[in-house]
């Protein structure tokens, strides 16, 4: 289903179709359009792609200066809603950009990357907005020291992908950024790019680690930059994160599969950064005295045992192609644990990290 709403217009147009992907976070959601209706340039267009238990089709009449539309998606996932939103963009649109439902746009944020892509390289494929409230880093002792370097757990670098799989945080930078991946948080693409991607929609649910995915595979054939003045602050808004432990097998599943995507990865030093960051995670429990930490723990050790069994048995997962990731299909194993972990995400929401955690 999809609706239109008719709106004024009247700024500088930016040739830019935003979609937003969404599930039950309404209040959010009107905090993010705010942020954009404030904007000092006007869009071809804002895609609001709904996976709510209950529509939200009718929440939009508010924003008078945002040429929105609406599309219903359900059952909803977060590739599953970008990519229902990249089907629905104008041909007529230049760039393709994503923002996430509670994200605060700051003003001159569309100008600024407004700017940028009037005088970018032909082979820039995305930019993404800097965030200026990033998290602090978790163990930064640990994540900044040689071993981490080594393991191929972290990296002075920042928009990094290690061989392990891992990858570094960005922001906030104050000069144009160079990155290996981008997320999904906030970001534009050249409309181009999508003639020949989109987001694996084998991470389902929540999604973890579908931007790394998805951005790591364009950055093999475009630039992927950061741009300091195009600024946002993030809030995560509430949601069921679910079970610890469901989590902590999706951060070994997710993980596994995206090294399995990319031959040019290890799966020898992936298995030894989730091994680190299943002992950080137990750190964390004892540091904080929480329950989650501890389940997170138990469900990457449950994650690696399953994997170091499958791979015993020669079984790996076959790498999706370019364009979608659809291919003959990840192990028989990692299908059940997906669809176990689906049921979660659908009745309680989403399975969600802290911040800055991927």
């Amino acid at each position: 289903m999809s609706l239109n709403f008719s709106k004024k217009m009247g700024k500088p147009l930016f040739d830019l179709s935003v979609v937003v992907a969404t599930r039950n976070r309404l209040p959010e959601l009107r905090r993010m359009l705010r942020s954009l209706e404030a904007q000092s340039v006007d869009l071809r267009e804002v895609i609001i792609v709904d996976g709510s238990d209950i529509p939200l089709g009718g929440c939009f009449n508010e924003f008078e200066n945002l040429p929105i539309r609406y599309v219903r998606c359900f059952p909803p996932s977060s590739t599953k809603q970008r990519n229902e939103g990249i089907k629905t963009v104008s041909p007529e649109s230049e760039y393709i950009g994503f923002l996430d439902d509670d994200v605060i746009l700051e003003p001159g944020a569309l100008v600024a990357m407004r700017e940028f892509w009037q005088s970018s390289a032909d082979n820039t494929g995305g930019a993404a907005l800097n965030m200026t409230n990033h998290p602090p880093l978790e163990w930064p002792f640990l994540k900044t020291s040689r071993l981490a370097e080594i393991l191929g757990l972290y990296s002075s670098r920042k928009g990094a992908v290690m061989r392990s799989g891992f990858q570094t945080m960005i922001g906030p930078v104050q000069v144009v950024t160079h990155c290996d991946w981008l997320p999904t948080t906030a970001v534009v693409w050249r409309k181009r790019v999508f003639e020949s991607f989109r987001f694996d929609e084998w991470f389902d649910g929540y999604s973890y680690l579908e931007d790394l995915d998805f951005s790591y595979r364009v950055g093999k054939e475009f630039t992927l930059v950061l741009v300091p003045g195009s600024r946002y602050s993030h809030f995560p808004g509430a949601c069921g994160r679910g079970n610890g432990f469901a989590f902590g097998l999706r951060e070994v599943r997710n993980r596994l599969y995206f090294v399995g995507k990319n031959p040019e990865l290890s799966r020898l030093r992936c298995v030894s950064a989730l091994s680190v960051r299943s002992l950080m995670n137990l750190g964390l429990a004892i540091r904080r005295k929480e329950a989650y930490y501890l389940q997170r723990f138990l469900g990457n050790l449950t994650g690696l045992a399953r994997a170091a069994v499958s791979s015993g048995r020669g079984r790996r997962s076959p790498g999706p192609g370019r364009h979608s990731g659809s291919g003959s299909g990840p192990m028989p194993r990692m299908l059940r644990e997906r669809e176990a972990l689906d049921g979660r995400w659908r009745t309680d929401g989403p399975v969600e990290p802290t911040r800055g955690e991927k």
